[in-house]
């Protein structure tokens, strides 16, 4: 028997058409090839029906708009047919049944992009960045897959949605259309008609909030009036920007992408680079925007304080290596505009520092210069928060400001520069007493000031009660009250 079994001459005597001892005939397909052919012949008839190049009623007729459920049944057969040119790849690269695969394929991805592009389209109203930013689905629980739900219903209650709610349910074909074309292979396809529709709303939105790309040299020509409208739209423009456009951007390439985060990563970044640039560049040209008033010093901070107090969201929206230029863009205005503020309390110390002494005083009344600084630095004093993280060493975070805090050392500074001039402005007046009564004018104005502001905070309760008790020494000059 064995012998009769491996005998080479019992092998050469059996027919090629005639069965093996194991039943099978070497002519006979395999199993893998008859699941291969039923799935080519199920994929067929329901794809071609959905072919964009059959007649107008079909090719015009959006697939995912009727049955849902033929919908589903349509990503499922396109899922199936890719799976058997896998097999049938590795099995024989040049197979009829491989090229008859392909050609399915390529019929499938063709009504796949234009269903694509006509939710995309067709929901644009729906799917605006405002109503897209207000859900509150978490972009840790956007990775589900078509075979996780059997049902619409199912479906959408899995991701908090409504069926109802049209954003979600466009959402939800978005991102089960993305998955199977990604998965097949038409990854650069699907981000083409989703970077062209999505890249027209970021722009549209950009525009609608008044950023315009304005280069250094039209900022240069504009005078203080016209820069000044286009801070408080830019201020309004971050705010909406961060809360809303870039928001729901970014949760929509979050959601419809689920399946790559490299592919949402890249997506998002093409899709808001520019317009974030625009919107974040334009703080550093202010702040690069020579001759700088006392009064710009506010609009500056004004400009830190919205990038510092949205910097947590920045940060969430802008976190991947592909945004990393826009959030590099942010922290350079910071940093500009912190140059700036630190350049202007230099200017203006050394303002103060240079009034002349020898300017006659008019009277034992309060001097111009006195009432200057103090109206500066009383207002100043409601950024402290802004002005403390400027004088701090790492610009764009908030921290507290203790009485010896760089910032308190400045203000305290000033006023002592203040005093300095006063005193030496004083020494002018002929009449001594007269002088004394000038100073303790000025210097009460100064401390009744900083009590009443948030200055009183920053420079601490031992500085007011030095200053206090130094008032109080020149109280018996107060009755009189002639003039130098």
């Amino acid at each position: 028997m064995k012998s009769l079994l491996f005998s080479p001459k019992s092998f050469s005597s059996t027919s090629p058409s005639s069965p093996s001892r194991f039943g099978f005939s070497p002519s006979r397909p395999s199993f893998r090839e008859s699941v291969m052919e039923r799935t080519l012949d199920m994929a067929e008839p329901f794809i071609t029906k959905w072919n964009t190049e059959a007649p107008l009623l079909i090719s015009s007729t959006c697939l995912f708009h009727g049955s849902r459920r033929e919908a589903r049944d349509f990503l499922r057969c396109v899922t199936n047919l890719h799976r058997a040119m896998q097999f049938l790849n590795m099995e024989n690269s040049s197979s009829e049944k491989l090229i008859r695969a392909q050609n399915l394929m390529q019929i499938a991805m063709m009504r796949l992009q234009k269903e694509f592009y006509q939710i995309l389209s067709k929901n644009r109203a729906y799917l605006d960045p405002e109503s897209v930013s207000a859900r509150s689905s978490p972009r840790s629980s956007m990775t589900s897959s078509l075979s996780d739900f059997e049902d619409d219903e199912t479906r959408a209650a899995a991701n908090g949605l409504l069926l109802s709610d049209v954003a979600g349910l466009a959402m939800e074909d978005l991102r089960l259309i993305a998955e199977c074309m990604i998965s097949s292979g038409y990854v650069r396809e699907c981000l083409k008609i989703y970077k062209i529709i999505r890249q027209s709303v970021v722009d549209e939105g950009i525009y609608r909030v008044g950023v315009e790309k304005l280069s250094p040299w039209q900022i240069h020509r504009m005078n203080w009036e016209a820069l000044e409208l286009r801070i408080n739209h830019w201020l309004n423009a971050l705010r909406v920007s961060v809360k809303t456009l870039f928001n729901g951007e970014r949760i929509l390439c979050d959601h419809v992408f689920a399946i790559s985060d490299s592919t949402r990563e890249s997506c998002f970044a093409e899709i808001a680079k520019e317009g974030a640039m625009i919107l974040f560049d334009f703080p550093e040209k202010i702040a690069k925007k020579s001759k700088k008033s006392p009064g710009k010093i506010f609009r500056l901070l004004d400009m830190y304080a919205a990038i510092s107090d949205h910097w947590p969201e920045i940060v969430s929206i802008f976190s991947s290596n592909s945004t990393a230029i826009i959030k590099s863009q942010a922290i350079s205005s910071l940093i500009h505009l912190a140059e700036s503020v630190r350049s202007w309390f230099d200017d203006f110390e050394s303002s103060v520092s240079k009034n002349s002494s020898k300017s006659r005083i008019s009277g034992a009344g309060i001097h111009s210069l006195t009432t200057r600084v103090l109206n500066h630095l009383s207002l100043l004093s409601d950024y402290s928060n802004v002005l403390a993280d400027i004088f701090a060493e790492s610009p764009g975070f908030h921290v507290e400001f203790p009485d010896d805090s760089p910032l308190s050392h400045r203000m305290a500074r000033l006023i002592s520069a203040l005093l300095r001039k006063l005193d030496a402005k004083a020494k002018h007046c002929k009449d001594v007493k007269l002088a004394n009564l000038f100073l303790a004018k000025n210097l009460q104005y100064v401390v009744v000031n900083v009590r009443s502001s948030n200055l009183r905070y920053l420079l601490g309760d031992e500085w007011l009660t030095k200053h206090e008790s130094m008032v109080k020494q020149f109280q018996p000059y107060y009755h009189f009250q002639d003039i130098c």
